[in-house]
């Protein structure tokens, strides 16, 4: 296990802090990573612009896999429970509260729509995001970066591809779930309720492969010429397609289907089985890119994504989750 470290902002596109105009001393994170408390501290910490260097340690204690966590900054060690650690988060870096109103939302909604909801923040955050890079290459019409850790015009487009190729399976994957899990509750409960959602799956497929195929062009084109130009705007054009219909399909399914869920009356049982077939589906992503997922959210969101992993019931397989993130 080595060091999990929080880069500071970079100034064209990479995964950044949302409050990055300020840069803190290291913190040190003591854990288990096998630990939910540790998740849950790494990601209240995630969006404070701080390094984070994560040490591993034996879990001691915990009845929910929690264990010990330790927070050291310089001389100060804080330690305690899950409340204690996260107010002093608050009081030593100053940003969005990460105590008040955490967890409410998963006690309160049901799991699949908490979980759903959830996902779509994030994608649309790294969509966006996508968006935005997208149109800083554009911008520089393929002259060199500015931010060095880019590297050359074709070293950065294929940070690009990579980039656009995680979410791609994160967003296929989250597809498959919805396609697997939720729509035939729906359909159960009222048959041709979520035919609308499944031809809006397939209409935004041929777009997505599509701006696959322009990163493509764009990283064999000459930089500067005339062709590369025009593909990265054909990237930049496509992309903001993308994130209108991501907005509109989402929406649609926050509108009217996740509601309803709660009027599907389902038993715990059921839905926590629900959840965990969810998980089953997006094992893939789960297994490599859970971190990202993550990393596109608020800390409270993040931490609600935590308490919904925290509700499966085989521990090896939420413990395998937790060490993708604190890695």
């Amino acid at each position: 296990m080595g060091n999990c470290c929080v880069k500071s902002e970079k100034l064209t596109a990479e995964i950044v802090p949302r409050d990055g105009a300020r840069v803190y001393p290291t913190v040190r994170l003591h854990g288990s990573p096998k630990s939910i408390l540790a998740a849950y501290i790494r990601f209240a910490l995630l969006h404070r612009a701080v390094s984070l260097d994560f040490v591993e340690t034996e879990r001691v204690g915990g009845s929910e896999q929690e264990g010990a966590v330790t927070l050291q900054v310089g001389s100060e060690v804080v330690s305690g429970s899950r409340e204690t650690l996260l107010r002093f988060i608050d009081a030593r870096f100053p940003g969005p509260s990460v105590v008040g109103g955490n967890g409410r939302e998963v006690e309160t909604a049901p799991l699949l729509a908490s979980l759903t909801r959830v996902q779509h923040t994030s994608m649309l955050w790294h969509v966006e995001r996508m968006v935005r890079w997208a149109e800083d290459m554009t911008t520089r019409g393929g002259r060199k970066t500015v931010d060095p850790s880019m590297g050359t015009p074709r070293m950065e487009i294929r940070k690009f591809a990579r980039s656009y190729s995680e979410l791609l399976e994160i967003m296929m994957e989250h597809a498959q779930m919805e396609e697997t899990v939720l729509f035939p509750i729906f359909d159960h409960a009222d048959r041709g309720l979520a035919k609308a959602a499944k031809e809006e799956h397939a209409r935004d497929l041929p777009l997505m492969n599509g701006i696959k195929e322009v990163i493509k062009s764009v990283g064999v084109l000459d930089s500067g010429s005339p062709d590369h130009q025009e593909a990265l705007y054909s990237l930049f054009t496509r992309l903001k397609s993308l994130l209108g219909q991501c907005k509109q399909h989402f929406a649609e399914e926050e509108v009217e289907l996740l509601p309803l869920m709660e009027a599907l009356e389902l038993s715990k049982e059921q839905e926590v089985s629900a959840l965990e077939q969810c998980f089953d589906v997006m094992q893939g992503t789960h297994g490599r890119l859970l971190k990202l997922l993550l990393e596109g959210l608020p800390s409270c969101d993040a931490m609600k994504y935590l308490d919904l992993i925290s509700k499966c019931r085989d521990k090896e397989k939420m413990e395998s989750m937790l060490k993708m993130i604190v890695k």
